[in-house]
């Protein structure tokens, strides 16, 4: 067999793989963009919540400014000025104070805060309105207000109106401002005091408002809370929800309930009940009361009730409703999510004694989305004045109830039921087939590539061939991890909610609201992909400077040590890169458990993809996408100055025909980019936001460069000299083997190759085509063949 065969033969054989390849590509790409513009036309759902609402486990959840089914109703009172004062206010949700739209000069102690507030409420004919304006004072601050406390008997509402003003925008309040907004609303609730009863009324709202503010700033406030601010506040409205006989307040964040209990139309027992509204606002949903309950009897709109029973029919008793537990910070107890706990409290109005004839009965039906996370368990608690946390001792799990979490105590205070969740992480399907068709020819590639390179490193550059062979060795083991790595085993782990751990018995306390499930190993393999693909794009870069020494400078020397410099940087830099991140991210965790999230994925092993728009801090910017921009940049740069000056540079001397020399200097190039990894700019373009063409990029990106081993084992293997006269070797062997095997001569194998022969010599353009592939040994001896 000739040497021109056996090369004409690994042509056509490359020539197939790298078209079935491309292929495949293009009929997937096909069918994605033609079922995704087939889906887009005949099945495109109808927005059903309007307004901003979302559609969450069967119902919409407006805003706070629309209720309804599908949030189509108003609930807000518009744009609105007040003649007198020269104020205007904006949309104010129903129930809500809204803050003026001037605020306070430059210069004032309260610069950029609003002068004033306004109520939207309803109307005793069920129509929305403004009400009264509270204006406040610009050279009065919260920390002002404080000092001022102990004169509180005088002028109890004129501060409690400062202090509603002044905690309107709970985007703005600082831990200091919580503690001394919760200090001053704690003493005029506060017996003592004697405050009016308009003061309380506000210093409700004011609590509402604080509720608002972020969990992050409360957490810092209890850290500098010295005085048990907290502490006192939450006792003092206990007291403060006997005192409204049977009337209900309700604010967004707090509902307060007094019940008063004499006659004949109590009995033993006292139910409580908060309904579910079109928002996560308490006002939406609503309170009652039913004196002369038996048992517990929720409806699908119950999302909390409690059962109050005690034998002192003359006893008056108090609820108080918190949308949230911000005000209870726990030590062991870590909420990281926004979940909405509410916390009850119920008080009876008895002697110590009456107190052992108490118990309590409850039920929660908590507001979660449940297509995102799934209940894990949950604790019935209560706060614990003492130890200021959470505490279980008289409490007990009762599930007797479908459907909602039970609890029962036999006393009285502020309860809750603590919940843990797993997030049902929407896991991806295995690599697809062009995927799996790509990393297996790349890998088959680069381990002939670096078994090539190795074998017959004596008739080579050690240089060039050292060079090679690390890009080839870090992209073949990037490979490996990434195909039989780079799913998360925990894909494999359901849970359910049938699942919830209800024992009596086990009442423990969850030590975060959110339950991961820990693996190491996907953490390791997302580290060892993270490090390897640095790797590989740094030995990209050392590729273009060595190159750039080759041909570029060409009459001064390589620096010294250069094979021991640029071998410390390829793999040694990488590695510092991914030691710093992962030391950093540990070390910011805190007393986070599963602090790998924070560097990883869940869904793959990967590096963590930045939420809430906190790209800035991503690790996935700062350890990958910047050092590979750097790379990709200056490689860009040189493959610009190489192939300019040096490929393509006209040569006065050339013999050759146009068309060979053109056909020489395109596969060159080919070779230098496949090596500079400039294929990975397509990259950038799967940013582009708009699917369709998303898609294109995302395929022709996935093709480029799952084939990359592939396109290096063709373009610095296969066209090799060395390699195809090993092959024809090998060939020749095969063939000379398979002849002897035969017990009977034929003459057909010997026609047919005799047709072949002739035929290829009677299309001279066709065998000078295939010619063509074959480098010159002055292109061999540089590398870029």
């Amino acid at each position: 067999m000739s040497s021109c065969n056996v090369r004409v033969l690994i042509a056509i054989v490359c020539g197939l793989l790298t078209g079935i390849v491309l292929g495949l590509g293009i009929w997937r790409m096909v069918i994605r963009i033609n079922r995704g513009i087939s889906v887009s036309v005949s099945s495109t759902p109808i927005q059903f919540c309007r307004n901003g609402g979302t559609w969450q486990n069967g119902r919409c959840i407006c805003t706070e400014e629309w209720k309804g089914l599908r949030c189509t109703i108003a609930n807000f009172c518009e744009n609105s000025t007040d003649m007198e004062m020269n104020l205007t206010f904006g949309r104010i949700p129903v129930g809500r104070y809204g803050p003026s739209l001037q605020t306070c000069e430059l210069g004032t102690v309260n610069a950029g805060n609003p002068k004033a507030t306004r109520l939207c409420g309803v109307s005793e004919y069920g129509e929305i309105e403004v009400q009264n304006v509270i204006r406040g004072n610009c050279e009065v601050n919260l920390e002002m207000l404080e000092k001022q406390i102990n004169n509180i008997t005088t002028n109890a509402e004129s501060i409690s109106k400062e202090v509603q003003v002044l905690t309107t925008d709970a985007s703005k309040l600082t831990a200091k401002n919580i503690t001394s907004a919760t200090t001053v609303v704690g003493q005029i609730f506060n017996k003592i005091g004697n405050a009016e009863s308009e003061a309380k009324k506000l210093a409700i709202t004011t609590v509402s408002q604080i509720l608002d503010a972020s969990e992050d700033v409360f957490q810092k406030a209890a850290e500098i809370d010295t005085s048990n601010s907290f502490t006192n506040l939450i006792q003092q409205m206990e007291d403060y929800s006997f005192s409204l006989g049977d009337k209900t307040v309700v604010e967004p964040n707090i509902a307060i309930q007094s019940v008063t209990r004499e006659g004949n139309n109590t009995g033993p027992r006292v139910l409580f009940s908060v309904q579910k509204g079109s928002s996560d606002s308490l006002v939406s949903g609503g309170t009652s009361i039913n004196k002369m309950a038996d048992a517990l009897n929720p409806d699908g709109q119950t999302e909390l009730q409690i059962l109050l029973s005690t034998m002192e029919n003359k006893s008056s008793c108090g609820f108080v409703v918190y949308q949230n537990h911000k005000l209870f910070q726990s030590k062991t107890f870590t909420a990281t999510s926004d979940f909405s706990q509410k916390i009850i409290s119920s008080k009876i109005n008895v002697s110590e004694q009456a107190q052992k004839d108490v118990s309590v009965q409850m039920i929660f039906n908590p507001t979660y989305d449940k297509s995102e996370f799934q209940l894990h368990s949950y604790a019935c608690v209560y706060w614990n004045f003492s130890k200021n946390d959470w505490d279980t001792f008289g409490c007990q799990k009762n599930m007797s109830i479908t459907g909602f979490l039970g609890c029962q105590c036999n006393h009285t205070t502020n309860f809750a039921v603590l919940m843990s969740f797993k997030k049902d992480y929407k896991y991806p399907k295995s690599l697809d087939i062009l995927s799996n068709i790509g990393c297996a020819l790349s890998i088959a590639g680069l381990a002939l590539t670096i078994l090539f390179q190795i074998l017959t490193r004596k008739i080579r550059k050690t240089s060039v061939t050292w060079v090679l062979v690390s890009l080839c060795t870090s992209m073949l083991i990037f490979n490996l991890l990434f195909v039989f790595g780079i799913e998360n085993s925990n894909k494999n782990l359901k849970a359910s909610d049938s699942n919830i751990d209800t024992n009596p018995e086990n009442n423990e306390i969850p030590e975060s609201d959110t339950i991961e499930t820990p693996n190491p190993s996907c953490t390791a393999i997302a580290a060892l992909l993270h490090y390897f693909l640095l790797v590989t794009f740094a030995w990209n870069g050392l590729s273009a400077t060595q190159l750039y020494f080759l041909l570029i400078r060409t009459m001064k020397p390589l620096p010294r040590h250069f094979i021991v410099i640029i071998s410390l940087v390829g793999w040694g830099v990488p590695a510092i890169i991914v030691g710093i991140t992962i030391g950093i991210i540990y070390a910011l965790s805190g007393n986070k458990s599963y602090w790998e999230l924070d560097y990883r994925q869940e869904e793959i092993c990967w590096l963590a993809i930045p939420k809430n728009n906190d790209f800035a801090r991503s690790p996935l910017l700062w350890s990958f996408i910047v050092p590979i921009t750097i790379i990709l940049i200056s490689n860009i740069a040189l493959f610009i100055t190489i192939t300019v000056k040096v490929l393509w540079k006209t040569n006065q001397n050339l013999t050759s025909t146009k068309k060979v020399s053109s056909l020489k200097k395109v596969l060159s190039t080919l070779s230098i980019a496949v090596v500079f990894g400039v294929t990975w700019i397509f990259a950038y373009a799967m940013l582009i936001n708009n699917d369709d063409i998303r898609i294109v990029f995302s395929y022709i990106f996935c093709l480029l460069n799952t084939t990359q081993g592939l396109q290096i084992f063709i373009l610095y293997t296969v066209r090799t000299k060395v390699f195809q006269d090993e092959a024809s070797k090998v060939l020749k062997s095969l063939s000379s083997s398979f002849d002897r095997s035969k017990t009977m001569p034929s003459i057909t194998p010997l026609k047919l190759r005799v047709r072949m022969y002739n035929m290829l010599r009677s299309i001279p353009a066709l065998n000078e085509r295939f010619r063509l592939l074959e480098p010159s040994a002055a292109t061999e001896e540089t590398s870029l063949s």
